[in-house]
């Protein structure tokens, strides 16, 4: 795969780090999304049939392949179940990285998204993963948020603010969880 796609590994990582705005990544903006849509939806759909964990050779290609399956499948498909659908995959693709050392060889900033799919796991294992990998960053922040996503699954053993999305009935528990702040991310 990466002599095949070379040059969108490095068009997702600019666009991701260089061309957006640290608030393009965490905020809903019909504006971002409509461009990622135009930009990458054809790479995102390409990838979700034919990306696999050991197709990916460089610590960059690596990085992209998780940014489309999990970052950009959130931008393209907001608001449906198809946001989450390529999580597993993400999830395996990041997984691959860290077992071969790749991470490692990633800005911290960088790593911080690579780690992401194990934060948006809704299995308790993955989320004790996902805090031990942050806790590496040395980034309080990024670190806070892997520990309420952590506590969130210990509690529900999914994300409640995704019922909705992915045809699931929310519990009185959840629908009384949702109505608190930073109950949805």
């Amino acid at each position: 795969m990466q002599t095949e796609t070379r040059g969108w590994v490095g068009e997702v990582v600019r666009f991701w780090f260089a061309e957006l705005k640290t608030e393009d990544w965490w905020t809903k903006s019909t504006r971002v999304d409509q461009a990622i849509i135009r930009r990458f939806g054809p790479l995102h759909d390409r990838l979700a049939r034919e990306a696999a964990p050991g197709s990916c050779t460089t610590a960059q290609s690596y990085l992209a392949s998780v940014l489309v399956l999990d970052q950009l499948s959130r931008h393209i498909w907001r608001g449906s179940e198809r946001a989450f659908a390529q999580d597993d995959l993400a999830l395996l693709i990041a997984n691959r990285a860290i077992e071969d050392g790749f991470d490692h060889q990633l800005a911290v900033e960088q790593r911080r998204f690579l780690y992401l799919p194990f934060e948006h796991s809704e299995d308790r294992a993955v989320q004790a993963v996902s805090v031990a990998l942050f806790a590496t960053l040395e980034d309080a922040d990024a670190l806070h948020y892997a520990q309420l996503y952590k506590v969130i699954i210990d509690r529900f053993g999914r994300f409640p603010h995704r019922n909705a999305m992915l045809g699931r009935a929310t519990t009185a528990e959840e629908a009384e969880f949702l109505k608190q702040p930073n109950s949805s991310f």
